[in-house]
């Protein structure tokens, strides 16, 4: 398709994409079946995303599509088209508070105009908590909330816990003598107050919570597993399967030990209670898909990542004490996605580690993967906006990243998944729940330390996996320019860091540019009015890295909760108002939305003479028509 356009719209701070699966039309019959079936089961669990982020997500969403179908008066007007904006905001989100930011979105239509669109397109009077929950800014205000000093579960508005304090949740997730250690506790459950006062888990299982969701997302695998590219993976399908109708949190370790033991498959999977960031503690698990084709010929940079990640391990710049005597079941493979769903969909990451749990990855090893398509069509889209002409501190900083930006990006996120993730162990006795709500920026820190420390050290260049230091300084500059700067475009004023990733990214750059400050590591200049970061000494910045490293690593190793606190909260919460203010104005002028999420493919069966006899794939261009058809099918 050579005329393929990656953009597709673009609305108050979001960018629609596309990507291609060129990687599609190379599979044979049989594998092009399991992508149709497990893209289906990637959708079929929807709405258990929606029901987790908020109680009332689902009814919001119902009567925003049925204004958006009935609505039979002008669409012309200002509001109607505020209120478009609203409705794809929210369809973007999975629910009414923003993705990233987690505060709740803002209608600039009134009330009286909502209630006026409901009637007309045959709603009688939408319940009082969707009033409430869209018109009153204050009531479930944001989603996660991870400010100190508050109770971190009654303040956020996700669906995870009812009638439940923070305390009240920590005691009855502690560890209690007798228990197995090596069982994650609460990963898929709602835990409320029952009418006695007592304390009970609505697990998340085909007959419990979300039932008839999983029964649907079974109903699909089910159909897969006739078509798994082998009996490891068709195996890993059964467990999978008996996972979801049992609750059973032991079946979903074994399903994981199988699933990562299966890296021979052109057609792999991601399906499950995974990734625990909506939950402030760290316990609960978002519900979410990925349907990903191996691409073969990338796969050469990762696999020898893979295979050295031993080596990569001894030489870690942490405490003898906890690294691994021995790296097993390492995995990396570069994937072209072919199906997102869930909480990777439509905003999605583009580099996935798993399992998450440390035991399976300590005993068993982890699989990472790279989303190549997806990277490919973010960089496409960003040659195009300026971002790097106004914020990259000098002409050679911008030809070093033109030259090399994309590689030193794939690069990083291959260490990250790949070995970053994998990497390191625990103290016995010690579990993440250590570290309570510091968990997931902690580990997103170690990830990205790992990856930068080891982007510059010349055995990347011994290995094939880049052609010189220079994909590293590129790398270094992206980073420390998106981690002080860029990345507060997605804050709004007067408000600190939430989410764990961007903690991340300021936690590591403003610990490194203050440690380098006595030698000039990193150099804040102002030029008519604009600051930039410029970095000086590379060898230096190495270094600085992976001092942090270890102290970051000994951190999670020894479950230092203070130690986890003190780094984040120091470096990784507040933020310069001064700097915020002026990267918001120079951001502004240039026009471009800070976030990016997809449009899926869509895939269908091919008749002939009353006999599927093949799969084809579309590429779909409107956004809000995807959403809506969404809602009717799944």
């Amino acid at each position: 398709m050579a005329d393929f356009s990656y953009f597709a719209e673009q609305f108050d701070d979001i960018k629609i994409l596309r990507y291609q699966v060129p990687a599609f039309e190379r599979l044979t019959l049989r594998e092009k079946f399991f992508v149709y079936y497990l893209s289906r089961a990637a959708l079929a669990g929807r709405d258990i995303l929606w029901d987790q982020n908020n109680r009332y997500n689902l009814e919001v969403r119902s009567v925003l599509e049925k204004i958006l179908r009935d609505y039979s008066g002008d669409r012309e007007c200002e509001e109607f088209k505020q209120f478009l904006v609203y409705a794809k905001k929210v369809f973007f989100a999975n629910g009414v508070h923003h993705h990233y930011s987690m505060e709740k979105f803002v209608p600039l239509f009134s009330k009286e105009y909502f209630l006026a669109l409901a009637q007309d397109s045959g709603i009688s009077s939408p319940r009082e908590e969707v009033m409430r929950l869209i018109f009153d800014a204050d009531y479930m205000a944001k989603r996660v909330v991870q400010d100190e000093g508050v109770d971190l579960v009654t303040a956020s508005a996700n669906n995870y816990y009812v009638g439940v304090t923070q305390r009240e949740a920590e005691e009855f997730y502690r560890l209690k003598p007798g228990e197995d250690e090596f069982v994650t506790r609460g990963l898929n459950s709602t835990l409320v107050k029952n009418a006695d006062g007592r304390l009970e888990e609505q697990v998340w299982k085909v007959g419990g919570k979300y039932g008839p969701q999983l029964e649907r997302v079974v109903a699909e695998l089910q159909k897969a597993q006739e078509y798994a590219c082998n009996e490891t993976q068709r195996k890993g399908l059964e467990l999978l399967i008996d996972y979801y109708r049992t609750g059973d949190l032991r079946l979903f370790d074994r399903y994981s030990i199988a699933w990562v033991k299966e890296n021979e498959a052109r057609v792999d999977y991601i399906n499950g209670f995974i990734e625990v960031y909506g939950d402030p503690l760290a316990y609960k698990a978002s519900w979410e898909s990925v349907v990903e084709i191996v691409d073969e010929e990338a796969c050469e940079r990762t696999r020898k990542l893979a295979d050295n990640a031993l080596w990569f391990e001894r030489n870690a710049p942490i405490d003898e004490r906890f690294k691994k005597p021995e790296v097993v079941g390492v995995t990396a493979r570069v994937v072209q996605a072919a199906m997102l769903g869930g909480d990777c969909h439509p905003a999605t990451p583009i580099g996935i580690n798993l399992p998450n749990a440390e035991w399976i990855r300590e005993r068993c090893g982890s699989k990472s993967v790279t989303l190549d398509n997806i990277t490919y069509a973010y960089d496409v889209v960003s040659l195009s906006s300026g971002v790097l002409d106004e914020f990259a501190a000098s002409e050679e900083e911008k030809a070093l990243v033109r030259e090399y930006g994309s590689l030193g990006g794939n690069v990083h996120t291959d260490l990250h998944e790949c070995l970053g993730h994998g990497s390191g162990r625990m103290l016995a006795g010690v579990g993440q729940e250590a570290l309570r709500n510091y968990y997931s920026t902690i580990e997103e820190t170690r990830a990205d330390l790992f990856a930068l420390y080891y982007i510059m050290d010349p055995k990347l260049i011994e290995l094939g996996v880049i052609p010189s230091l220079d994909v590293a300084k590129s790398e270094y500059c992206n980073y420390i320019r998106n981690g002080l700067m860029v990345q507060l475009t997605r804050v709004r004023p007067g408000c600190n860091l939430e989410e764990s990733h961007m903690r991340n990214r300021q936690l590591i750059s403003s610990w490194v540019y203050e440690k380098g400050l006595v030698d000039n590591v990193i150099e804040r200049v102002t030029r008519r009015g604009k600051t930039y970061f410029q970095i000086h000494d590379f060898r230096r910045l190495r270094l600085l890295f992976g001092k942090l490293l270890a102290e970051v690593q000994r951190v999670k190793s020894e479950g230092d909760f203070e130690g986890a606190r003190n780094l984040v909260e120091t470096y990784g919460v507040c933020v310069d108002t001064d700097l915020h203010q002026e990267v918001l104005a120079r951001y502004e002028r240039l026009h471009v939305a800070p976030y990016a999420g997809f449009i899926n493919p869509s895939y269908r069966l091919v008749e002939r003479d009353g006999r599927v006899v093949d799969v084809c794939v579309d590429y779909p261009a409107d956004f809000l028509a995807q959403m809506l058809e969404y809602g009717e099918q799944f």
